[in-house]
């Protein structure tokens, strides 16, 4: 038995002087040190060299024989000799494994691996199993040969567009201009997707002490005392400001209004105080949808309340990623979190607040602990005393305005 650091003084050895040593000269080398261990040399020079059993007993024997032939001829290996690649002893081995591959993205369902991760130990698995002998290392070079890459997806497909899709575009385009040089505020809104309160994992990773990651639950199971959060959010295109409100409760019609109340008397009356108007930019979908009534009877409250005239522009259907605030404040708020797991309420409310860029965003954050029931009905009788008026493009769905109707405003704020 040759002891261990026998075995590591050879690895050693050899990673000296393998680069000044032609194929002959390593298995040479190889041998003379397998003769000098005696019993069990060649097995550590084996695993100190990772040379073959085959090439260390030729070299052996090249040695042991001692003759002038030996002694003088220099070639490394007779003429032909050397592993062939797989493609010259297999011809058909490209064309089996581009069968294996391509059909998947042209949807042959009779592909033996339409069905299955295309991994390279499954494709060397089933080319195989069609009589060509392959290693899964052979199959990812030869992969890379033909031009085939690792690829995720790319979301580019946005399905069936409304046909007044650009139109609407154009038309907010518009409106926020016509809003912006007039000093008026416009505001993009939105809710976040919900989070889980407690020790859940975050996606992300930041900086710690190495080994030290924070420990988090296995199970993302809700914790029945902390529950969910669920952000809305009110970004102000014009100062790139935010606001979010943090609720505890339902994703509703009045939890969306109350945000953007919470918004106008802690930072929009602030920086308006002339405002008469107000543009809300939403989607179509959620809390704030296009056809949502409790929306819009909430709304009529809040201009109401704030004497506003509120104007909403509603994206097309499939476009909610156009949305300003998507892209210039929730994903920052990502961004400011990632890796942290969102313990509690307060450290939830304290990441939003101190989201900031470089670009000068900053955001105020607020905890809403208030109760908004689900399955609220308006009937069309509440409807009709609404100070709705629809405009002439898409009146009825996407675009009109609430007037006030002059009631007092609430003493709360």
């Amino acid at each position: 038995m040759i002891a261990e650091t026998v075995v590591e003084t050879l690895r050693q050895k050899y990673q000296l002087l393998k680069s000044e040593l032609d194929e002959r000269g390593r298995r040479l080398w190889a041998a003379s040190e397998s003769l000098a261990l005696g019993r069990g040399g060649r097995k550590a020079v084996m695993e100190a060299t990772g040379l073959g059993d085959n090439t260390i007993r030729r070299g052996c024997r090249e040695l042991q024989a001692r003759g002038e032939a030996t002694a003088t001829v220099r070639r490394i290996r007779r003429p032909g000799g050397g592993r062939k690649p797989v493609t010259t002893l297999d011809r058909e081995v490209v064309a089996a494994l581009e069968a294996l591959v391509e059909p998947t993205t042209r949807g042959d369902p009779m592909s033996p691996l339409r069905w299955t991760c295309k991994s390279t130990r499954r494709l060397a698995t089933e080319l195989h199993r069609q009589g060509h002998p392959i290693s899964h290392t052979k199959v990812a070079q030869l992969l890379e040969r033909l031009g085939y890459r690792l690829q995720g997806t790319r979301k580019v497909r946005e399905g069936a567009s409304h046909p007044d899709r650009d139109a609407q575009f154009a038309y907010i385009n518009q409106q926020v201009k016509v809003f912006q040089q007039a000093g008026q505020p416009v505001v993009s809104v939105d809710a976040k997707k919900k989070e889980l309160v407690g020790d859940f994992t975050n996606k992300g990773r930041e900086y710690r002490p190495k080994g030290q990651p924070p420990a988090v639950h296995v199970y993302d199971f809700p914790d029945k005392n902390l529950g969910k959060v669920c952000p809305y959010g009110v970004y102000d295109l014009t100062q790139n400001q935010g606001w979010v409100s943090v609720g505890t409760d339902h994703d509703t019609a009045q939890f969306a209004v109350e945000s953007l109340r919470r918004w106008w008397y802690h930072m929009g009356c602030k920086v308006y105080p002339q405002a008469a108007k107000l543009l809300i930019t939403a989607d179509g979908g959620g809390s704030n949808a296009s056809r949502n009534r409790l929306w819009k009877v909430e709304l009529q409250r809040l201009a109401d309340e704030t004497g506003l005239m509120i104007q909403v522009c509603h994206f097309p259907p499939g476009t909610s990623k156009w949305n300003k605030i998507e892209h210039r404040m929730f994903c920052h708020i990502t961004e400011n979190w990632r890796g942290q797991p969102l313990t509690d309420h307060a450290v939830i409310v304290n990441l939003i607040g101190h989201t900031t860029t470089a670009a000068g965003l900053t955001v105020q954050a607020e905890l809403d602990q208030s109760t908004y029931p689900t399955g609220i009905k308006v009937t069309d009788q509440q409807m009709q005393t609404l100070s709705l008026y629809p405009t002439n493009f898409h009146g009825q769905d996407w675009n009109y305005s609430l007037v006030p109707q002059c009631y007092p405003k609430p003493s709360i704020y």
